[in-house]
């Protein structure tokens, strides 16, 4: 009984120390940063990836793994595609979307 105790024992630590590694090991790997980055989703045709693309990066942000502001830039967009960023910029205020041209501008601005 004892031996069986301790073997539990020892894969409950071993599973404590590799918990404890793979939260500080995707704690360095993860995006960080202030106010100083700035995430650019770039949205061509139909922006059939977009909408996974602003969840990740909200995810993210939810998480308090990153306080980066999001932009969408119209790369292309067609009708379709602009429905959906204007749907994920209404259900989302902090998103913005900006033309290829306004880019630089934008990216300046933002906090």
């Amino acid at each position: 009984m004892r031996a069986f105790l301790e073997i539990i024992l020892s894969l409950l630590a071993v599973m404590g120390l590799m918990s404890i590694g793979w939260l500080t090991f995707g704690h360095m790997l993860s995006p960080v940063g202030g106010r100083w980055a700035c995430v650019v989703i770039p949205a061509h045709g139909n922006g059939e990836n977009l909408e996974q693309a602003v969840t990740g990066m909200l995810w993210l942000r939810g998480g308090g793994l990153m306080e980066a502001p999001i932009l969408m830039v119209d790369c292309g967009l067609n009708a379709e595609g602009k429905a959906v960023a204007a749907a994920l910029c209404l259900r989302e205020p902090e998103i913005g979307l900006c033309p290829l041209g306004e880019l630089a501008e934008h990216v300046r601005s933002s906090p």
